[in-house]
């Protein structure tokens, strides 16, 4: 079976010398949740920045980064038609990426620019179809009712929501989420993991989070890779990652994981939810369309 996702002697050198990814070479199977950790400047977010073509490795022969069989980059060249791979990732950012001015709904369908003509996704006019699938995402993810303010107006944790919602209008096969709940309270991380959970087990999605929580990641994934100055210290059963083995991988910087407390846990524990929500069909013969103020 081809891997979701597949990686091979990845490197990249900044400007001044400074290496911040030596020789990653990973394999993530189709459908696994994975925990990316590491102290910050070890890397995470600029590898996932790679995976999803937003940066190219050093100039190499040998490096490949591979989505679902696609090339994304090779030898340090980012791939011709890396807009239709893009198309099957969905890149959940630390501080949202929304669109503060316009409505949620409409930052939502921001999923469906790859598959929309240019002339409605500017003048926002999406058919009948389009916004029930926009608004099944909401509901998902539990924000229906905000579909038409504007993003400005939602908490982070909403917003992250809203997010996700996004990369599932967009019918991601890949979820790359940055530090996702790094600046939420704990009741919304919660929220928010528990989607991303969802997620990969109801729709078989590969999703990729990395997590400065080591606990978190214990908790959601059953695999953990650690990056350590740029470098792939542990990839194996999150379980395993006790605070002698990181104190191991890591020396002196391991205080800087440490130290994190699993904010997730002080609530009171329970099952995480997993809503059974039907993707809506699209509407038979649907030509109606509506502009999104």
């Amino acid at each position: 079976m081809v891997p979701a996702i597949s990686i091979s002697a990845l490197n990249k050198t900044f400007p001044g010398g400074r290496k911040a990814l030596q020789e990653i070479n990973l394999t993530i199977a189709a459908g696994e949740m994975v925990a990316l950790i590491g102290a910050s400047g070890s890397g995470k977010s600029t590898l996932l920045r790679h995976l999803a073509g937003l940066l190219a490795g050093d100039a190499s022969g040998q490096s490949l980064i591979q989505v679902h069989g696609r090339t994304v980059q090779q030898g340090g060249k980012i791939a011709t038609h890396i807009r239709q791979t893009r198309a099957g990732i969905g890149f959940v950012f630390q501080q949202f990426n929304l669109v503060d001015r316009l409505p949620v709904i409409v930052n939502v369908l921001a999923g469906t620019l790859h598959r929309v003509p240019l002339w409605r996704s500017l003048m926002r006019w999406f058919t009948s179809s389009e916004l029930a699938c926009g608004i099944s995402a909401l509901r998902r993810v539990g924000i229906e009712e905000c579909a038409a303010q504007r993003a400005s107006t939602l908490s982070g944790g909403q917003q992250q929501r809203a997010a996700i919602a996004r990369a599932l209008v967009q019918g991601a096969k890949v979820i790359l989420a940055d530090e996702p709940i790094a600046s939420l309270d704990p009741e919304s991380s919660r929220k928010v993991m528990d989607i991303l959970a969802s997620v990969n087990q109801e729709d078989q999605c590969t999703v990729l989070v990395s997590l400065h929580q080591v606990n978190v990641a214990i908790k959601y994934c059953a695999r953990t890779i650690a990056l350590h100055q740029g470098r792939v210290v542990y990839d194996g059963p999150s379980a395993a990652l006790t605070p002698a083995l990181l104190r191991e991988l890591y020396g002196a910087d391991a205080d800087d994981i440490l130290s994190l407390g699993d904010h997730i846990s002080s609530l009171q524990e329970r099952k995480p939810a997993l809503p059974h929500l039907v993707w809506p069909a699209p509407l038979s013969g649907a030509t109606a369309m509506a502009r999104v103020a």
